[in-house]
């Protein structure tokens, strides 16, 4: 897989933790950025990590930046693109050619966005939560593959809350997406289910197709 990354790369470090057990299923075959000077990239790099670096300010134009991040990506030829902390939308020149999943801090259809957790509690939700879903072109819109609830404190601001999210959220997008790559999948209208068909992930091209 290949994973995708804004910042400190904390999920992107635990999914190159749980692959160096070979039980996993799971090669991340590289890492990407959309900006210059990341911690995340310094770890990939640490970890003997290919990695990339697609700057979306060195673009006018974000169909353009997203086919060129399509073309680093298409290098390794993944069979999962992985956005983990990655916060730009990936268009049509992604998605469109590769089965990618986001880690999203709330219970979506809940609260999609980039300030989802300061949207939970501006809305006084009393359980808010963490999702991963796959993507597709539309903002946090794709279908669930998971989610794990969070409760939120009377003493909770945004800092607090997300830190308890992003605790379980790790977690969560370990555990799922060694489950999508050993096991593969079948996506039925919105509906994730686990295991593969008659072909397996590695065969699929079609990222619309069932896996």
């Amino acid at each position: 897989m290949v994973v995708l990354i804004s910042g400190t790369g904390s999920n992107m470090a635990a999914l190159l933790e749980a692959a160096r057990d070979p039980a996993y299923g799971v090669r991340v075959a590289a890492v990407g950025a959309d900006r210059r000077g990341t911690r995340g990239i310094e770890l990939a790099e640490a970890a003997g990590v290919p990695t990339f670096v697609v700057p979306f300010r060195d673009y006018t134009d974000r169909s353009t930046w997203n086919a060129d991040l399509a073309e680093r990506i298409s290098e390794y030829a993944p069979d999962l693109v992985v956005s983990a902390g990655f916060m730009r939308i990936l268009g049509p020149e992604v998605v469109g050619k590769y089965p990618a999943v986001n880690i999203h801090p709330a219970l979506l259809p809940s609260f999609p966005g980039a300030h989802a957790v300061r949207d939970a509690l501006a809305h006084g939700v009393r359980i808010t939560g963490t999702t991963i879903h796959f993507l597709d072109e539309g903002v946090d819109s794709g279908p669930v593959i998971a989610q794990t609830a969070v409760p939120v404190e009377d003493d909770d601001d945004e800092s607090s809350l997300h830190e308890r999210i992003k605790a379980v959220e790790r977690q969560m997008l370990v555990d799922n997406v060694g489950r999508l790559c050993r096991e593969g999948w079948t996506i039925d209208g919105r509906h994730v289910r686990f295991g593969r068909t008659a072909r397996s992930v590695a065969d699929a091209t079609d990222p619309k197709e069932n896996r």
